[in-house]
């Protein structure tokens, strides 16, 4: 059996990995196993660009003003009905309206939240009597709740370590993977009543490759065949854009088709010929294919572009483009930067594209490859189909 092709990175690649040590300010052997890397090799490239890794900046001190007593006594009173103010908003918006209706569901939502905040001010706002809610608490604890209460703490769990990013369907899934046989619509039913859901926002566009050009025209090749037999036989190529208070930071990637692995990227403050080409670069860097092997894209000016063809055809990789303005034909990598938008980037306000760069990095190689669970290839993650391919 052949081994595997020794990895190849680009300066681009290194430099990302490098500069996440240092803006998170987490260990070089944190990062690298996020990344999949050695910590030898990681540490080599903080040497490469002189970068060390660096601790919280303590914030100085400065000498408080002396207050009087009525003074400090307001103060404290102030802070005291703020936080009571805060803890009322905080159980209105985390419980559910048909609490109000439904008292178990009132008294479930006190239980679970007991140690947060003070029981009488949560039954004060979700109109329960405190007495009752005790006479509920002294009530024997049926199977089913017990049960119920085991599985919402796994879901709790696996829903904060994907980063509030999975709905129901990828927690049924990533608990099933843990040997738990509860089925989806039960996972559904606990994190409606508890208010767990997807961090999801609708997607905004900008066209970010142009058509309108007089250069060769690949054919259609793939014909929305959204299938590959192995790693290596169909990459799916296409550019979008990134909001900061500096401007637009471009992205391009390069999926695998069959693992749905972003096996090439680049970032930068333009949309030219190069910003593509550095993607593909890289994925042929990495990857090192075999002949045989597609490359799809859209139509735009940068994939038909001269450079772009020779790149291709000095890898031995035949083109393919989708029809004209037809998203669908490229559904694939549509449905990546939907969930790169949606999961990340408009949560995030960004004040810099080095900002955006960073973040989007680690989210495409310590996330998206190597962690999320795919729909299209069984609720698995992509390094995970390439590791049974192998």
């Amino acid at each position: 059996m052949e081994g595997r092709p020794r990895r190849s990175f680009t300066e681009d690649y290194k430099r990302e990995c490098a500069e996440l040590v240092v803006s998170s300010g987490r260990s070089i052997t944190s990062v690298a196993k996020e990344l999949g890397l050695r910590d030898s090799v990681l540490r080599r490239w903080m040497e490469q660009f002189e970068l060390q890794p660096t601790s919280a900046a303590r914030r100085p001190t400065t000498q408080a003003t002396p207050m009087s007593a009525d003074q400090a006594s307001e103060i404290a009173r102030l802070r005291q009905e703020n936080e009571r103010l805060r803890m009322e908003r905080d159980i209105l918006k985390k419980s559910n309206r048909d609490l109000c209706r439904n008292p178990d569901m009132s008294f479930r939502f006190i239980e679970d939240h007991r140690d947060v905040y003070p029981v009488r001010l949560m039954c004060a706002v979700l109109e329960v009597s405190p007495a009752g809610y005790y006479a509920w608490r002294e009530r024997p604890v049926s199977t089913r709740a017990a049960a119920n209460s085991v599985l919402l703490g796994a879901i709790r769990q696996v829903h904060h370590d994907s980063g509030q990013r999975y709905g129901s369907p990828r927690v049924h899934a990533a608990l099933r993977t843990q040997g738990r046989g509860a089925s989806r619509g039960r996972i559904e039913r606990l994190m409606r009543r508890y208010g767990i859901r997807a961090i999801m926002t609708p997607p905004r566009r900008v066209r970010t490759t142009d058509s309108r050009h007089d250069l060769p025209i690949a054919p259609n090749l793939i014909a929305r065949d959204f299938t590959a037999p192995a790693p290596n036989r169909v990459w799916l190529a296409d550019i979008t854009y990134i909001p900061t208070a500096e401007g637009w930071l471009y992205l391009a990637a390069v999926m695998d088709l069959f693992s749905r692995k972003i096996v090439g990227w680049a970032m930068r403050d333009h949309m030219q010929v190069e910003l593509a080409s550095s993607a593909l670069t890289m994925a042929i860097r990495q990857r090192k294919p075999g002949a045989g092997l597609i490359h799809h894209s859209d139509r735009g000016v940068q994939y038909a572009s001269s450079d772009y063809r020779a790149a291709l055809a000095g890898a031995g990789v035949a083109a393919s483009m989708s029809r004209k303005a037809d998203c669908y034909d490229n559904a694939p990598m549509e449905s990546f930067f939907h969930t790169l938008k949606t999961e990340l980037v408009h949560h995030r306000n960004y004040q810099t594209r080095a900002e955006a760069q960073r973040d989007i990095f680690a989210f495409i190689e310590g996330f998206y490859n190597r962690t999320r669970l795919h729909s299209a290839i069984g609720y698995i993650a992509p390094i995970e189909m390439e590791l049974k391919a192998a």
